[in-house]
């Protein structure tokens, strides 16, 4: 059965205000036929959808939540283009651009020589659009007008508008409140032109703030009961509406107590609350924005001999880069010529420059810092670190935490819950002797004291400034899940070579011992010289790729011995390899290599056991069945790997090692490091399973490792942790990614979840309380002794300071800092 082809989109979205609005879409697109998995987050206002496009295309799935009552924010581009002689070409690069995903709509206008084009940032760069042109013969010869980040855009003109409504709403409320209370005032206000206008006045005056400055609430309230799904401005626009037209009554017919202070008041100050939200949210976004403004714009390449500077999307694989002192490095790639220290910060939140020299790695974005270099473009594009790494993050803002989805079913039932309070409020009060004026009173009071909102935005708020964060410091956590679980962690499982070691281990002791030769005609004792069977090694391991063997072939090259191709390779996991070469048969291993071979170690046993008790590792070598000596590597710590163990230990989480090795050389690599618990001879393919073993303990496991033997351990583990200079397979399998080689950054991460979920639980902890506390408290429960509680006014104030205190609350966590002793 051919496999499903799944795409994934990530959408900007408009028009949210509470967790209610999230669900509204993401209840609403699973029931499309095609769409697979849909998330809203609410803080970072973006949906990820995965969907199967032989059954259902990205403008359905936009067309769904644009039905719903919510936008697809787009981005639009106005650019200069050159070299147009007539309407062909014009159509050329409309249908060029109209073709490419990610594009919604393109036109060009011949006579202005110019392309506007509508499209999808996370799709597709304005760097992408431009090569689009010039890959069908155009010049793009004026930079974008008007072109930025869309989201941002958006959130800026979401301020703006709030800042207006907040004024002219906060201008119109101070003549309202004086006229309506002007007999308690020290002075006179200005004489009425007709007796009994202030009724009217107050109408006049209320009037444009209720309808003007409560539409976005009046809108999002039709969004919600259209859909079904009743949300905060459910109850706003029933408690405002309450109010005003009440007044209204009472201004027409002169019986009862006029409401129209409390009305446009309720507004006011949930326009300022608003406000004070949406730039609360614009902060948390801070990091994330600043991280996606990275990439560079240009690039100098040689080609054909000459210097070019060309659009860095232009940059091809294979292209030699050229990079100045103070520029920016465009792509990753591999330096062939120069030196230079540059500064990585951006990406591995590591301040101290490093040295680049030929061979070494460099990656697009950070700074060139003192000399010139050269190197060759390896990753290109959407295949460069960087943007990996903003691939990751927008992904982890769009994934929800465990804990999320309890409060989405509690927000769920929330908005009917309080619209049913509030009805009994009304009619209890009603009922046992107070006015209908009082008992309205009560009842608005608890429709705007109710705050879904500071529910729903405690948990995205929090996981988004976490996941920036972590970004800012070179920790990728790919999922809200992932920040989550850390905080859990029970024990942590480190992968020995290559995480806890550097993984670039030296030949440290050649030792041979005496084998008997048999040359068919007579035996004879033999003691090989150390070149030679060093030489044998070396040719053993020539084709393995495993680092032990690697430091073995580059001894040999050292001491310029030839190293040949074997004639036969068989390398066998967990034990060793098998080759044959001039007539000899070889074997270089383990103790188990040894015994399936039948081949007798006894007299290297000693020595063997004393260069284990060292941290070394020795490795047998036989020649035609017989023992001819042994070759010990020895590998050195990572820098920081005992400073991270020890502030793992000092966390009280238990730290284990796990290796291949024999438990003599394990044991004492783990002395040297400081771990406790060691897992030795474990096969690759163990691995998971010694994982499996330990959360069958009932124990939270992290595991921490860099390479293709480690992927199923990482994704066994209830956290993977995937070292940035691992290979590609370990970092995609892993749930967080650590960009630089320092293990204090699995100490940070987990100091950041644990940081994170503090907010989280302060947030929901002060949602919950404030709910469960203010709604019998408007509801009357502290009448009389706190009437003034139960004035709409103080509700409105009230519900806005949940909401700001509980993003602001979430904000905080910008300033979170490692502790690391």
């Amino acid at each position: 059965m051919a496999q499903k082809k799944t795409k994934r989109i990530v959408l900007d979205i408009g028009g949210m205000h509470c967790a209610t609005c999230a669900q509204t879409i993401e209840k609403r697109l699973p029931k499309i036929n095609g769409v697979i998995y849909a998330t809203v987050n609410l803080a970072a206002e973006k949906a990820i959808i995965d969907y199967d496009p032989t059954q259902v295309d990205q403008q359905a799935i936009e067309d769904t939540i644009n039905d719903v009552g919510y936008k697809v924010i787009h981005q639009s581009v106005s650019l200069k283009i050159g070299g147009m002689h007539c309407a062909v070409c014009a159509q050329t690069i409309e249908k060029a651009l109209n073709k490419k995903e990610g594009i919604y709509k393109a036109s060009v206008n011949l006579a202005l020589e110019t392309a506007t084009v509508e499209y999808n940032p996370a799709q597709i760069s304005l760097a992408g659009i431009q090569k689009v042109i010039r890959d069908v013969g155009y010049e793009v010869i004026e930079p974008e007008k008007g072109a930025g980040d869309a989201e941002q855009k958006e959130r800026d003109r979401e301020i703006r508008s709030l800042k207006i409504m907040l004024a002219f709403s906060a201008i119109v409320t101070v003549p309202i409140i004086l006229y309506s209370n002007a007999r308690f005032l020290p002075f006179t206000l200005p004489t009425l032109p007709i007796d009994n206008f202030t009724p009217l006045l107050l109408f006049v005056l209320a009037t444009p703030v209720h309808f003007i400055v409560g539409h976005r609430f009046f809108v999002g309230a039709y969004k919600a009961l259209k859909n079904k799904n009743p949300n905060m401005d459910v109850l706003v626009t029933i408690g405002t509406s309450a109010a005003y037209f009440y007044s209204v009554y009472v201004t027409f017919t002169g019986n009862g107590k006029l409401y129209y202070t409390t009305a446009v008041s309720l507004m006011v100050f949930l326009i300022l609350g608003k406000l004070l939200e949406a730039i609360a949210k614009g902060r948390t976004s801070a990091a994330i924005r600043k991280l996606m403004g990275l990439q560079a714009k240009t690039a100098r390449v040689i080609r054909n001999g000459e210097e070019t500077e060309i659009p860095v999307e232009d940059v091809q694989v294979g292209d030699i880069v050229l990079v100045k002192p103070g520029e920016k490095i465009p792509v990753d790639g591999t330096v062939t010529d120069g030196y230079s220290a540059v500064d990585e910060k951006v990406i591995t939140g590591e301040s101290i420059p490093v040295e680049k020299n030929v061979g070494d790695q460099v990656v697009g974005a950070t700074i060139n810092k003192t000399g010139m270099l050269k190197f060759e473009a390896t990753k290109v594009g959407a295949d460069t670190v960087l943007a990996q790494i903003i691939k990751m993050v927008e992904n982890a803002l769009g994934s929800k935490a465990p804990i999320q989805r309890l409060v989405d079913v509690v927000s769920s039932y929330f908005v009917p819950a309080v619209l049913l309070i509030a009805a009994s409020t009304f009619l209890v009060w009603y009922l046992t002797g107070s006015t209908f004026t009082d008992a309205l009173t009560v009842l608005i009071a608890v429709l705007i004291i109710a705050c879904p909102c500071a529910m729903g935005l405690a948990t995205p708020t929090a996981i988004m400034v976490g996941v920036g964060k972590g970004a800012e410091n070179g920790i990728l956590i790919k999922s809200g899940e992932a920040l989550e679980t850390a905080h859990k962690l029970q024990a942590v499982v480190f992968d020995k070579t290559g995480t806890l070691t550097k993984g670039e281990p030296e030949v440290t002791d050649i030792l041979t011992a005496d084998y008997i030769v048999d040359n068919s005609e007579q035996k004879s004792v033999k003691k090989m010289g150390e070149d030679e069977l060093l030489k044998l090694a070396a040719v053993a391991e020539k084709n393995s790729e495993h680092p032990l063997g690697e430091a073995i072939v580059k001894k040999a090259r050292e001491k310029h011995l030839e190293v040949v191709d074997p004639e036969t390779f068989d390398a066998i996991p967990g034990q060793g390899v098998e080759v044959t070469t001039g007539g000899l048969k070889l074997l270089l291993g383990n103790r188990k290599l040894m015994q399936t071979n039948k081949v007798n170690i006894q007299p290297l046993e000693k020595t063997m056991e004393k260069l284990e008790e060292d941290g070394k590792t020795a490795m047998l070598v036989a020649v035609d069945g017989k023992a001819a000596g042994l070759i010990a590597v020895a590998d050195t710590l990572m820098e920081y790997s005992v400073d991270a163990v020890k502030a793992l230990q000092g966390m009280g989480l238990e730290v284990i090692m796990l290796t291949g090795d024999n438990q003599r050389t394990a044991k004492a690599i783990a002395q040297q490091v400081g771990v406790d618990r060691v897992l030795a001879e474990v096969l690759p393919s163990d691995k998971a399973n010694e994982i499996k073993r330990l959360q069958q303990d009932e124990k939270v496991v992290a595991m921490v490792g860099d390479g293709i033997n480690d992927a199923p351990a990482l994704a066994q583990a209830d956290i993977g942790i995937a070292v940035g200079s691992g290979t590609d397979v370990a970092m995609e399998t892993g749930d967080i990614v650590l960009v630089k080689d320092d293990l204090r950054d699995v100490v940070i991460s987990i100091q950041l979840s644990r940081a994170t979920m503090n907010k989280i639980k302060q947030g929901l902890f002060w949602a919950f309380a404030y709910n469960a506390a203010l709604i019998p408290v408007a509801a009357g429960v502290l009448y009389p002794f706190f009437g003034i509680l139960l004035e709409p006014t103080f509700a409105a104030a009230a519900m806005a300071f949940s909401s700001v205190s509980v993003v602001t609350n979430a904000s905080l966590l910008r300033r979170f800092k490692p502790k690391l002793k």
